[in-house]
């Protein structure tokens, strides 16, 4: 092989450019030729072999893949670098550039792996059972911004052959530009520290941010930006810092204690409400829920009106039992017996400040089920059947009526609140 190289460079005596030329086509055919083998034959087995561990995803795989696959890309790197002292008459200062082109993709392979390592942790950790509770990925981010840092300092200090410490010590007086461009990370790692501290958000938790127009489920906690995917199925992407500066709403606490409220109000007609005679009561009695409430309401006016009458009082102070009292005492007794209804948590039926719109009869109180399809049904369930149930008790909904067109139009007698 030797005497073969003499041979041939004793040909290509008068032409010595020529020589080296051809010893430097060598050099790169045989990086190309050390690429090929360690992809298609190195990278080939170790796919096999990682095929054999457990990977619950192919994305895990792609990960592992893409991290030897870089870290592959070292080896011509290498070849290239130091065959460069073997192209004959090549002068020094093209044989250091070379060197330090080469140095300079090494370190630029070398962090794009360790970009892809943190990716790889990221998919190991979103495994974790708390993983949605104490996401990562804003660290990670930070992390690769670190990385790709320390990489460009010290792609810098190869290309021009200096020392990586000249260049730190320059930064220092950069300190206020750097300050100046990396502002919007400093301010987002530091909401990302208090949002993760105080447990403010986590993956899956239901918020709702109007200033953002951004209502429904977190998708993505990032270094920069928080994902929300709203009930329209559109994307909301909210600045982090703009989770500690401003006011939102987090579900959460709904989902964790599995009640969700119903605060809701019937509108009743005001000319609608009167005492109810004896005849009415009696028919009232029927109703299984007002047995307890219409005995104790006999005795308690049987009572009152007593003392008035030993008084003598007229009979038109003596207290009667009305309609909207014995139908505020019906819906409060359904509700403590509807399957829907949550029995631990508060359970009202109130009547709000009367107004144009007629008296407010609001009914407070939780589903047991929080799932927005089921906590509709059971919502609606109860005032179908509260709505159908008026006549009974000769109450009446408000409604404002309008005389256009010779039409009468009504307004919708439950107003959510």
């Amino acid at each position: 092989m030797i005497e073969w190289l003499d041979t041939l460079q004793e040909a290509l005596k008068p032409y010595p450019w020529a020589y080296s030329a051809i010893v430097a086509g060598v050099l790169i055919l045989v990086a190309f030729l050390v690429n090929w083998i360690t992809k298609r034959i190195l990278l080939r087995g170790l796919q096999r072999l990682l095929s054999t561990l457990p990977a619950h995803d192919s994305a895990e795989n792609k990960v592992r893949l893409a991290i030897i696959s870089r870290l592959a890309n070292i080896v011509p790197a290498l070849v290239l670098a130091y065959g460069a002292a073997a192209i004959p008459d090549v002068h020094e200062p093209l044989e250091i550039v070379i060197r330090n082109v080469c140095s300079a993709f090494i370190v630029l392979t070398v962090s794009l792996a360790l970009a892809k390592i943190l990716d790889l942790v990221e998919i190991t950790y979103g495994r974790r059972p708390d993983a949605a509770a104490k996401p990562i990925k804003g660290y990670l981010q930070l992390l690769k911004i670190f990385i790709f840092t320390v990489a460009v300092i010290l792609i810098v200090a190869t290309l021009i052959n200096r020392n990586p410490l000249i260049l730190l010590s320059g930064l220092g007086a950069m300190a206020a530009v750097l300050m100046l461009i990396f502002q919007d990370t400093i301010l987002s790692v530091v909401a990302g520290v208090q949002l993760g501290t105080n447990d403010m958000v986590r993956i899956g938790d239901w918020i709702e941010m109007p200033s953002q127009n951004a209502d429904g489920d977190v998708i993505e906690v990032a270094l920069h930006t928080v994902k929300v995917r709203n009930w329209d199925k559109t994307i909301t992407t909210i600045p982090v810092r703009k989770l500690i500066t401003d006011s939102f709403k987090n579900w959460r606490g709904m989902q964790e204690t599995g009640g969700r409220r119903i605060k809701r109000a019937l509108y009743l007609d005001q000319r609608s409400v009167r005492f109810l005679d004896d005849a009415e009561i009696r028919r009232l009695e029927d109703f299984v829920l007002l047995d307890d409430y219409l005995e104790h309401k006999k005795k308690e006016l049987a009572d009152w009106n007593a003392e008035l009458a030993r008084r003598g009082a007229k009979p038109i102070n003596e207290r009667r039992v009305t309609n909207l009292g014995t139908f505020r005492a019906y819906v409060e007794q359904y509700l403590r017996n509807h399957p829907g209804i949550h029995q631990e948590m508060t359970l009202l039926v109130r009547q709000l400040q009367p107004g144009a719109t007629g008296i407010p009869l609001e009914v407070y109180c939780f589903t047991n089920d929080t799932r927005w399809a089921v906590y509709e049904k059971i919502q609606s369930d109860i005032f179908d059947h509260l709505l159908a149930i008026l006549p009974v008790f000769d109450l009446r909904v408000f409604q404002q009526c309008s005389d256009a067109s010779g039409m009468v139009v009504t307004s919708p007698a439950l107003i959510s609140k």
